[in-house]
């Protein structure tokens, strides 16, 4: 078979999410001062998998993992960097968006994570735009289009060359018959403010809008003639910079490589191991808290660096989370236990909200909220197992608020395990509704939330948990084994398709923000568009795409 008609996994060796700037293919990083400079430079023939050149920066996956990992470089090694521009390094080109060539030949399961990967790393910029002072500004030299716009409109500022010829467009309707994939629709109106009416007209002109009308349109927020261009976007990065709260004249903690070994039973690191069984479709994602006293006094933590317990749990579960919704499609059941001392996991909480004056303990706060949104937003079914070994406190007990269902083992009073809550589940670690998952887990009940305000740390056992609403359900001693076994069984024999729709549904309650319609949409409307004959059928828009050749539509509406 040629490798170009394969799909992507069928031709695939895991993809790795680590990287670092000496690595990168496709993008330049540079400094001055407080301002970074994110340059996208694709190198057309350096794709993540054979098969198709990423012609006129057009990315894939691997070109967002690096921009992933610029952004992460410059939250926590250069801490003195208060705004980014994101910029081209091509002539008259900014960025084409997603690779459409990639997109034609990968399955669908790789095109709906490819999006959910690049919405959460453009949710990353304006999250460390309201929580960590780090400004973005899109300078746009060039014809920016679909997911090119896309990354401009999570930047908190949008300037355009006005050299008569670049545009802006979202032309996934009319070129591809699908939409654009990262969450740019909702972001024209949401964010940007746009008139539907012009929306509408924007979205289904695949030529695109220049300079002049993108700005009475609010598509962006300035243009620039070319031999301005450069001066006003230092002069407009020099003034997000100063409005910063960012330290000025501080060392940066070096993110080291994970400390990572994967074999055939999973994936395993310091903090966070991964049992897999195949067999049963279930991963066993085993968080394992501090072994001693991480450090509290800021000089003790900023020389602990990335070996800093909660910075290093951040890492490592961020990097199991991608690696098993990427690599383990099949893998549709996951289930939390924990392990450890809690009076060591209770020191990590208290120097973590003890210190949040400091930039560094900030950044690895964000980074450990980012990374449970990430967990929030995986199609996969969660369930939590508090057992006799537990340590599901504070922190640890966010992943069963966050879990689909809880299971706790109830034993004869004074014994079995406990669970507490601490200040950390109360608002700390926001979801991308903006509500605690206690505050989720109860669907906005505030009574339950007030009461369980009142049991911070106390130690509750299965009753207790049970009385206050934290736990689902508390089998005994002799009917635990069964009652996990049978849940695992059932779950496993259920449609992925109609869990995932469930799942999506029932864990965002109440109360609607701009990310989570940017995510139900992807998990409803692209989700389903993606896999229509009018977009992936033999004559399909992405299939035809760059041939010559018209597509060939059903018309029916459904």
């Amino acid at each position: 078979m040629n490798v170009a008609l394969k799909t992507i996994e069928q031709s695939a060796d895991r993809v790795n999410y680590e990287t670092d700037p000496s690595r990168y293919r496709h993008w330049q990083l540079s400094f001055e001062g407080p301002v970074a400079t994110i340059a996208m430079a694709v190198d057309e023939d350096a794709g993540l998998r054979p098969g198709y050149k990423l012609k006129l920066n057009s990315y894939d996956l691997g070109v967002d993992i690096e921009f992933h990992d610029a952004l992460q470089r410059i939250r926590f090694e250069h801490p003195e960097v208060r705004s980014v521009v994101l910029t081209s390094a091509r002539d008259r080109i900014f960025c084409s968006g997603a690779n459409i060539y990639m997109l034609g030949q990968s399955s669908h399961a790789w095109k709906v994570n490819f999006c959910k990967f690049t919405n959460e790393t453009r949710n990353g910029m304006e999250h460390s735009s309201r929580k960590s002072g780090l400004k973005f500004i899109a300078a746009v030299n060039g014809a920016c289009a679909g997911g090119g716009y896309e990354v401009a409109l999570a930047c908190d500022e949008i300037h355009m060359v006005d050299d008569r010829s670049s545009t802006v467009s979202l032309p996934e309707v009319p070129l591809l018959g699908v939409l654009p994939g990262t969450g740019g629709l909702t972001r024209v109106t949401d964010k940007r403010k746009v008139r539907r009416d012009l929306a509408d007209i924007f979205c289904t002109a695949s030529e695109g809008v220049r300079a002049e009308r993108a700005k009475e349109w609010k598509l962006i927020d300035d243009h620039v003639k070319p031999q301005e261009f450069a001066g006003h976007i230092k002069a407009r990065a020099s003034a997000l910079a100063k409005a910063s709260d960012r330290p000025a004249d501080t060392k940066g903690i070096k993110l080291t490589p994970l400390k990572k070994r994967i074999d055939a039973s999973g994936l395993h690191y310091e903090t966070v191991d991964v049992e897999i069984d195949r067999a049963e479709r279930v991963a066993t994602i085993v968080l394992n808290a501090p072994k001693a006293a991480p450090a509290s006094a800021i000089d003790d933590i900023l020389a602990a660096g990335a070996n800093w317990w909660p910075l290093q749990f951040a890492r490592e579960l961020d990097d199991a989370i991608l690696e098993l919704r990427t690599n383990e499609l099949e893998i549709g059941l996951w289930l939390f236990k924990t392990r450890g001392d809690a009076q060591f996991l209770a020191a990590a909480e208290e120097a973590l909200l003890d210190n949040t004056s400091n930039w560094f303990v900030r950044e690895t706060l964000n980074m450990l909220e980012r990374t449970l949104a990430r967990l929030d937003v995986t199609s996969r079914t969660m369930f939590a197992i508090i057992d006799e070994a537990s340590c599901f406190n504070g922190l640890f007990l966010e992943f069963a608020l966050a879990a689909d269902r809880s299971y706790m083992l109830e034993l004869p009073e004074g014994e079995g395990p406990k669970i507490s809550l601490s200040r950390i589940n109360f608002g700390v670690l926001a979801e991308v509704n903006d509500l605690s998952r206690l505050a989720t887990h109860f669907s906005e009940d505030e009574a339950p939330v007030e009461a369980a305000r009142a049991l911070i740390g106390k130690p509750l056992d299965a009753a207790a948990a049970r009385a206050a609403g934290l736990v689902t359900l508390t089998p005994d001693d002799i009917d635990w084994a069964d009652e996990i076994r049978l849940a695992i069984e059932e779950r496993a024999s259920l449609s992925p398709d109609a869990l995932t729709g469930m799942e999506a549904n029932l864990r965002f309650s109440g109360r609607e923000t701009m990310l989570t319609r940017v995510f139900g949409r992807l998990s409803a409307w692209q989700n389903w568009i993606f896999i229509r004959p009018n977009a992936v059928g033999p004559e399909g828009a992405l299939k035809k795409f760059g041939t010559g050749a018209r597509a060939s539509f059903d018309w029916h509406r459904v």
